[in-house]
């Protein structure tokens, strides 16, 4: 008998194949005359004379990477004063930063809860969320969507440590979640709310504070925020905010954090300028809102079924998983790169279109786009 341990593989790769649920890497080129609607560059600094800039001196400056863990020698000045700044420009006590939103995700639902704890997680929530429930050994509920009353329900059926978790702004929808409603019961059952403001920081609130601080909720005893560096600030990594005694913890606690090489001296040095940037130029919030708010009513005005977006996100409904990855496939042929969502990453199995606003792309650029989508939209 020959010896073939993967040959699983070949059936499970046949059974995608069957499903049109092949996923392919596109090495995307340093310069194109593509119009891109699918990254999450919302501010458009990535790059950005001073963001690269940052980078470059920082790899100069502290080498091309981080050389080991926080704990050990993967600390830097500038982790130090970006995870300072990033505290007070969002509201909160103290932050910490990881080599990514999904470690800060993890590094924080496994910290903050375990085996004898609740995890009351929304329908939504991302994919590292949901892997965070999983590592954290929890007991998990999954509630329906951007539902308060299911979670204060579910955190009721629970004595002991609790914790209820959420997207500020869901990636897939672009929808924001009803955050004071969920901040009020938690407070109500004496838990603690987790919220992932990846899609918020940069769009949401005064000068781009987030979706916490819109709330009115930033620098809350009972509210921890997770956010990444990869989306308005232009670079790379993720970090963790809410009061000094829970970072404190995780430092000594969190797995994704201890026992992860730091986050690269460049990408430190390029989230902090786009910080900074951010802190100098906030009008990018507003506008990266309204060049959303504008692809919205013209896809609409199209025929188009649009959702409303809440934040930077717009969504467009497909006929059919088929119909998605053949219309994404016909913009990228006309020159507009979109992104496209499909059962199994979308939860409730419809099937759509996801374009991105950003505060760099002209009403020339936004017409462009929406005709493209329109032109190439299937039938029926």
């Amino acid at each position: 008998m020959s010896y073939a341990p993967f040959d699983w593989i070949d059936d499970a790769a046949r059974r995608r194949a069957d499903a049109g649920l092949v996923r392919t890497l596109r090495p995307r080129p340093a310069e194109t005359a593509s119009l891109d609607l699918a990254s999450n560059d919302y501010l458009g600094l990535t790059r950005h004379p001073e963001v690269t800039g940052a980078a470059a001196e920082a790899a100069r400056r502290w080498g091309g990477g981080a050389t080991g863990s926080r704990l050990v020698t993967g600390s830097t000045d500038l982790h130090a004063e970006l995870e300072r700044e990033l505290a007070e420009f969002c509201g909160f006590e103290a932050a910490l930063v990881l080599s990514s939103g999904y470690a800060a995700n993890l590094a924080a639902l496994t910290a903050l809860t375990g085996r004898d704890s609740l995890i009351v997680s929304d329908a939504g929530n991302h994919a590292s969320i949901v892997d965070g429930c999983r590592l954290s050994r929890a007991g998990t509920v999954v509630v329906p969507h951007s539902d308060p009353d299911a979670v204060r329900k579910a955190l009721r059926t629970h004595e002991g440590r609790a914790l209820a978790v959420t997207d500020s702004v869901f990636s897939v929808d672009g929808d924001a979640a009803p955050l004071p409603a969920l901040a009020a019961a938690c407070r109500a059952e004496g838990a603690a709310l987790l919220v992932d403001d990846a899609h918020g920081l940069g769009v949401l609130g005064e000068g781009g504070r987030g979706a916490l601080a819109a709330a009115g909720l930033a620098g809350d005893q009972g509210v921890v925020a997770t956010l990444t560096l990869s989306k308005s600030l232009g670079s790379q990594g993720g970090a963790v905010l809410g009061p000094a005694r829970v970072i404190e913890h995780l430092v000594n606690t969190a797995r994704t954090f201890i026992f992860d090489t730091g986050l690269a001296p460049a990408a430190a040095g390029a989230a902090l300028a786009g910080l900074r940037l951010l802190g100098r130029e906030p009008e990018r919030t507003g506008r990266v809102r309204e060049v959303a708010a504008g692809l919205y009513g013209r896809l609409t005005a199209a025929g188009l079924a649009a959702v409303r977006p809440d934040a930077a996100v717009v969504s467009v409904r497909a006929p059919s998983a088929d119909a998605a990855v053949r219309w994404a496939a016909d913009c990228r042929a006309e020159g507009v790169v979109v992104g496209c969502f499909r059962p199994p990453s979308v939860p409730d199995g419809v099937s759509r279109l996801r374009l991105t606003a950003r505060a760099d792309l002209t009403d020339e650029q936004i017409a462009v786009a929406v005709e493209t989508v329109r032109r190439t939209a299937p039938v029926g």
